[in-house]
């Protein structure tokens, strides 16, 4: 029986992390690219702009998860927004993602966060139902809105 371990990615997890989010955004409807996959993390790296927990199963990677740092004008404190959760389909039912979301939130309370929120699409009802058996609250106060700035 393998175990599952979460631990915060760094540099050199690249190679893993990126196979694992090009397959993400292919969950979500997008079209493959290896390529562009590790250079948006690569990015993401070097200018400090997220922070990554990678999930191995014995010590295969199994699952990621990114956290965008953010503040709360109301709060008046630090956020942060949990905006990629995957787990490749072999590494889903064994506890991956629970272990993913818990290491974000621990990461979070030890920098101080209020609030560390996700959203997802309204048809994954899988992954509403684990935000819910985890304790996450889905938000009935507040609708969210986007505006797609035009391509150039």
């Amino acid at each position: 029986m393998s175990t599952i371990t979460v631990r915060q990615a760094v540099l050199s997890d690249l190679e893993a992390l990126a196979p694992l989010f090009d397959s993400y955004r292919q969950f979500y409807g997008r079209v493959g690219d290896l390529q562009a996959a590790r250079a948006f993390l690569s990015a993401r790296f070097n200018h400090g702009e997220s922070v990554l927990f990678i999930a191995h199963e014995g010590n295969q990677p199994v699952g990621f998860t990114q956290l965008y740092p953010s503040f709360s004008s109301v709060s008046m404190a630090r956020i942060f927004v949990l905006n990629d959760l995957f787990v490749y389909e072999h590494g889903r039912r064994k506890g991956v993602a629970s272990k993913l979301m818990s290491a974000a939130v621990d990461y979070a309370n030890a920098l101080g966060a209020v609030r560390v929120s996700l959203s997802t699409a309204t048809s994954n009802e899988a992954a509403q139902r684990l935000y819910q058996s985890a304790g996450w609250k889905r938000d009935e106060q507040f609708c969210v809105y986007h505006f797609t700035i035009p391509s150039r």
